[in-house]
């Protein structure tokens, strides 16, 4: 089977007036369907930036992405866009919510952007995360907790080939943070694909795989 992602000799250098800052270099790396994967390192190792990098976040300096065998490596930003927009969810440490709408109404979000998804799909993913009850609450009427699994269920809109989650239990207690990853592992239990950016040893442990950086390196 073919990888659902994949990096070939993939390279990320900053330019700066001073000197260039290399913040990836020669990344080779398969993410396949169904994987759920910890990126760990520590601060300023490169896990963000590739992960950036793997959501068509941003382009790669040098090599090549592949996502289903199609290169992405040289794609325009626009069809970025829509990669993003239509094969990937993202979760991140800040939640961003928009605090004026309700639960419900931040979920649908991606249904201004993406060309799949619906308002019952919208109420499917709040049951899989267990928020149903309370999908006419706006963010500041939730836990911590609870606007994680909120951007978790707004991730799960379209379907998305890959669930990519930067930081996710950063701005948590230790408890809420376990059932978010208890969340996780319940989600790709069912099939999503998740690719989980961390520097904490504590969540890296409960995904199947751990990959590890260093200065911008894959450690062996």
């Amino acid at each position: 089977m073919s990888p659902l992602l994949e990096l070939r000799s993939v390279w990320k250098v900053f330019p700066h007036p001073a000197e260039d800052v290399t913040a990836l270099q020669e990344i080779n790396l398969c993410i396949h369907k169904g994987d759920f994967i910890a990126l760990m390192g520590p601060s300023g190792s490169g896990k963000s930036t590739l992960m950036h990098l793997m959501g068509c976040l941003d382009h790669p300096t040098l090599g090549d992405i592949l996502i289903e065998g199609v290169s992405i490596g040289s794609a325009s930003d626009e069809m970025l866009s829509q990669y993003r927009a239509q094969k990937m969810g993202f979760v991140f440490q800040s939640f961003h919510l928009i605090p004026q709408l309700t639960v419900f109404e931040n979920v649908t979000l991606p249904l201004e952007y993406r060309c799949q998804g619906t308002k019952e799909q919208a109420l499917e993913s709040l049951e899989r995360v267990g928020l149903i009850h309370r999908k006419d609450h706006v963010p500041a009427q939730l836990s911590g907790g609870e606007r994680q699994r909120v951007a978790i269920a707004r991730a799960l809109m379209g379907d998305p080939l890959v669930i990519f989650a930067d930081e996710p239990t950063g701005n948590l207690d230790t408890g809420t943070g376990e059932v978010v990853m208890e969340l996780f592992a319940k989600l790709n239990s069912a099939g999503t694909t998740i690719v989980l950016v961390t520097h904490d040893p504590a969540v890296a442990i409960k995904c199947q795989t751990t990959i590890k950086l260093r200065d911008g390196k894959l450690c062996a």
